[in-house]
């Protein structure tokens, strides 16, 4: 049933990798079109990131509110009524409509899917199957990638629907969270999403009852607010969860991912299919490598041998314009520049994609879960925002400064990680709680 549970949650993940891999191989038809300019194709690919701020500043609040089937439920409904509307638009407005849609939906999503698989996992495989969040992101991301190629733009916003349907259906078939039906006081139901969970025959005596002495800790606290987050018993976590995810966004993954086509163009590929086609195919398999590995060698160790990869992608991406802009080495340009790029991608699946949402489901007590997951999730989806909105612009004054200035982002996260990240791999929540307040 965990695996099921997952399966059905993970599949709000492939929506949103759907709908992050939408802009890449729809921006030139769109553009022609709908006569676009680039301005507009900017405001287009950008404001999916407006709408998952708005999402990731209620998330916290519909999570525990309408608990995360709930939140998970009205996630889809807006992604469907946000696909719709690109399907139907003949100009920018309800193209962009549909794109905010959309983005708020996967706010949601980006929150409340880690969550609900962290709280429903075994501690020995949680942090595996918590990656299967970034490796359905990135399925989905590919997918749009490859689907984009061979499709019209309208039909590619029609294959979004299909995730959210199956997430709809799937809902009716698996339980809540124990954790939230216990911090809700719905303890007959607790007992039983926990039993269907761990199977008839398991004894879960033990582990309810820490679920409940946890939970009933927990209530001596008054309900968090936002502005909570910044006493000193939860500043280590907050710093933490902020600081990966403003890291992860300003390696600049979203403007390379949402513009990767245009960008090997500009290195001057004479097709940029056969570099996206690529990009799209090398995000899965390290995405799986690096779920394996989530549970043996650790939480740190792939946050640091990524970000040394993505370090290197940068600086191989940036020396191809370099050498394009002073006519050195031509023959070497758009090697070079599928090279990085590729490095880059498999850099940032195998740690920097999913290690940061592992790691923000872990570290916050549930007291304040809802709202520091909004915080962290707003975050997130700010850097998204700014990136993607930049990224054409900054290509635009020095494709070679672009990359310079997120291989710089990248070496910070390198330092990041080895003074401040705690290894988080084979503990309790309530155990990762007890270490961050020692």
């Amino acid at each position: 049933m965990v695996l099921l549970s997952t399966f059905v949650a993970v599949c709000g993940s492939f929506e949103f990798g759907s709908c992050v891999g939408y802009s890449a191989p729809t921006q030139s038809a769109i553009r022609e079109d709908l006569d676009l300019s680039l301005a507009e194709y900017s405001m287009f690919g950008s404001i999916l990131t407006i709408g998952a701020m708005l999402g990731a500043i209620t998330s916290g609040l519909v999570t525990d509110s309408l608990g995360r089937k709930g939140a998970m439920r009205m996630s889809a409904s807006f992604c469907i009524t946000g696909w719709l509307a690109v399907y139907f638009s003949m100009g920018a407005l309800l193209l962009d409509m549909g794109r905010f849609f959309t983005g708020y939906g996967i706010g949601i999503f980006s929150y409340v899917v880690p969550i609900f698989i962290a709280e429903i996992a075994p501690k020995s495989i949680r942090g595996g199957l918590t990656t299967l969040n970034q490796l359905m992101i990135v399925c989905g991301s590919s997918v749009a990638f490859l689907l984009g190629t061979v499709t019209t733009w309208r039909t590619l916003a029609l294959t979004g629907l299909v995730p959210c349907l199956v997430l709809l259906i799937g809902l009716f078939f698996v339980p809540e969270s124990p954790r939230w039906l216990a911090k809700v006081g719905r303890e007959k139901e607790f007992e039983v999403a926990l039993r269907r969970l761990r199977g008839k025959d398991a004894d879960v005596s033990k582990e309810a009852a820490e679920i409940q002495v946890y939970i009933e800790n927990l209530q001596s606290f008054p309900k968090a607010k936002m502005l909570d987050l910044f006493q000193t018993k939860y500043i280590r976590s907050l710093i933490i969860g902020v600081g990966l995810m403003v890291f992860q966004q300003f390696g600049g993954i979203n403007g390379i991912g949402f513009y990767v086509s245009e960008t090997f163009v500009s290195a001057g590929l004479s097709s940029s299919k056969i570099g996206t086609i690529a990009y799209a195919c090398i995000q899965v398999p390290i995405t799986i490598v690096g779920a394996i590995l989530m549970d043996k060698s650790g939480r740190r160790p792939l946050l640091m041998v990524s970000a040394s990869g993505t370090f290197l992608g940068c600086f191989l991406t940036g020396a191809s314009f370099f050498l394009k802009s002073n006519a050195m080495l031509l023959d070497w340009v758009p090697v070079l520049a599928i090279g990085g790029v590729l490095l880059y991608i498999a850099s940032f699946s195998i740690g920097m994609g999913a290690v940061p949402w592992v790691i923000m489901s872990e570290i916050f007590p549930i007291n304040v879960k809802g709202a520091a997951g909004s915080l962290v999730v707003l975050v997130n989806w700010l850097g998204a925002w700014v990136v993607s909105y930049t990224f054409n612009f900054l290509m635009s004054w020095s494709p070679t400064g672009t990359f310079s200035i997120y291989a710089g982002f990248s070496a910070m996260t390198i330092l990041f990680v080895a003074k401040i990240v705690p290894e988080t791999k084979g503990k309790t929540l309530e155990e990762i709680q007890a270490c961050i307040d020692s």
